[in-house]
């Protein structure tokens, strides 16, 4: 990454001149699209007029804020390079050691990207660019869904507890960070079914249970159900199966259950009870308790226009749940960011989910570009130049020999091989893989979570269709995968391991203890975690292989 990718996050909220870019109108939109460059270039300056004089700016700057002397002299570097002056910043230091401006909180990143995870020194900038995308993505959806803005959300968002750095400032996830900060606190309107408090509440099964309860008991005002990733709607739902008939007591008697102990969230969800309502439970009972729970979405909240959140990149495996679900109710796949900006939003809500694309918006960051394979030593590409072809994500890869696998690759192997488990009645809930070179020939391990169509059916994996999919995924796969695979045999035959039910999400609560945020959390596409392949392999049902060499 270029220093740029970490000073984005330290721009300054209360320039003189502030960016009159910082609009969420439809018509800004068209603006900012249609004049990159000239924009980049004003956000550069300002990062630099901002940070120029910072301690590691001024080694290579001299107190200059030229772009082409930042291009010349300032190189691309790593987190590593400049994780020890935020740990100087961290621990006591003055802010000015890499921030123009007074450092206001740290945010901790998800991990996805490395494996590990990472701090960033924010201030207020950040959570205004991030309620600049949720206004600008709540304009499109607007535009193209008639009368969204006059019902409700159930959104499934999810805060942690914060903990203290050496020098006395707070350290959160960027959700978190968002939720306590003054732009979600002064949002225009609150059309959320949850309460604030709900959404504060630090106890994440207290939060699902309360989000949830809420938001049937407004059932009929709800027009949207909405999460940061479509694992989280997925897991909701998984939730609700275990707790629906204990909701429906809660909505009949107007008393929330004991074990919620947050008292906050407690007052605050008995007050949206407002009393019991036996018609509501029966109705949701009644839903409930038929044999399938396909369309289980539209069937408890029969107003819902869309379902909003993140399909894209490792999400994309959730789609064939959510569509089930929600039978064919629209998903939407508002926007991309990371833990150390937000990118842009997908500026067509209607498009098929596999279809989704997003538009970067030049205001949020300075951004550069770099090949992957070329590392930090290839050439840098503006925004304004970058061609299509761009894609993944760097560190997302399998290999136990030459190949490289990419997370392209891995989705259109999982995509091709769920066409055929859809011929049993089985559907897959979640993945994940694993390169094991434990043993000689390496090959690749995919574990899978599978559930019944009929919710009171047991699993029964087919050792035929297992197989099957086994061997077209390996089919999928690259030609040097395939070639290294069935010529001289230095891959073994891809495995399948079937997982009990519930285990990735036992592989969520490990991810949350070791520090993932509950609303940022995505169930890895490769595991690097030794303890978290115990609780995989801990729970596995079936191992299935594939039994013939792939075409090369």
């Amino acid at each position: 990454m270029s220093l740029t990718t970490l000073l984005n996050k330290l721009r300054s909220a209360d320039l003189k001149t502030k960016p009159k870019y910082l609009t969420s109108g439809l018509m800004e939109l068209m603006k900012l699209t249609s004049n990159v460059k000239q924009i980049q270039d004003d956000v550069l300056k300002e990062i630099l007029t901002l940070n120029a004089n910072t301690e590691y700016l001024r080694g290579y700057l001299h107190g200059a804020y030229d772009k082409e002397l930042f291009k010349k002299n300032v190189p691309v570097v790593s987190y590593d390079d400049v994780k020890p002056y935020i740990e100087r910043v961290a621990n006591g230091e003055p802010s000015n050691v890499i921030s123009g401006k007074p450092i206001t909180r740290f945010l901790l990143s998800s991990g996805t990207s490395g494996g590990k995870q990472k701090i960033f020194p924010v201030n207020n900038k950040f959570f205004e660019d991030m309620a600049f995308i949720f206004a600008l993505r709540s304009s499109l959806i607007s535009k193209h869904i008639e009368g969204d803005e006059k019902g409700k959300v159930v959104m499934l968002f999810f805060a942690r507890e914060q903990s203290i750095t050496p020098c006395g400032l707070p350290i959160s996830t960027s959700v978190t960070g968002y939720l306590l900060s003054d732009s979600f606190k002064n949002r225009p309107s609150n059309c959320f079914t949850s309460p604030d408090e709900v959404t504060l509440c630090p106890d994440v099964k207290q939060t699902m249970y309360c989000h949830l309860l809420c938001g049937l008991r407004q059932r009929d005002e709800v027009v949207a159900m909405a999460a940061s990733f479509a694992s989280s709607l997925v897991g909701a739902v998984t939730f609700f199966e275990s707790y629906w008939k204990e909701i429906c007591s809660n909505i009949r008697s107007g008393n929330v259950s004991e074990w919620i102990t947050d008292l906050s969230c407690r007052e605050a969800v008995t007050n949206i009870l407002g009393g019991g309502n036996s018609e509501l439970a029966d109705n949701i009972e009644e839903e409930c308790n038929k044999k399938s729970w396909k369309g289980i979405i539209p069937r408890l909240w029969p107003n819902v226009k869309f379902i909003q959140s993140i399909v894209t990149g490792q999400n994309s495996q959730y789609i064939p749940m959510l569509e089930f679900y929600s039978n064919k109710v629209h998903l939407f796949s508002p926007a991309y960011g990371s833990s150390e900006t937000m990118f842009g939003v997908n500026v067509n809500p209607l498009c098929k989910p596999e279809d989704v694309s997003y538009t970067f918006m030049p205001n949020i960051s300075y951004f550069e570009f770099i090949l992957a394979d070329e590392g930090n030593k290839g050439e840098i590409v503006d925004l304004v130049h970058v061609e299509i072809g761009f894609v993944g994500r760097k560190n997302l890869v399998l290999s136990v020999n030459l190949e490289v696998t990419t997370e392209e690759d891995i989705l259109k192997a999982l995509n091709n091989a769920t066409l055929v488990l859809q011929r049993s009645d089985l559907l897959l809930m979640g993945f994940t893989s694993y390169a094991d070179i434990s043993t000689l020939p390496g090959h690749y391990i995919f574990y899978w979570e599978l559930k019944a169509k009929n919710i009171s059916d047991t699993i029964k994996p087919d050792n035929k269709v297992l197989v099957e999919c086994c061997c077209v995924m390996e089919e999928s796969l690259s030609t040097l995968y395939r070639e290294i695979r069935s010529k001289d045999g230095s891959i073994g035959p891809l495995e399948i391991r079937v997982v009990q039910q519930g285990t990735f999400n036992s592989l969520m609560e490990f991810s949350i203890s070791q520090g993932a945020s509950p609303s940022q959390y995505k169930t890895p596409m490769c595991i690097k975690s030794s303890e978290a392949l115990v609780v995989l392999d801990n729970n596995v049902l079936a191992r299935f292989f594939s039994d013939k060499s792939p075409p090369f």
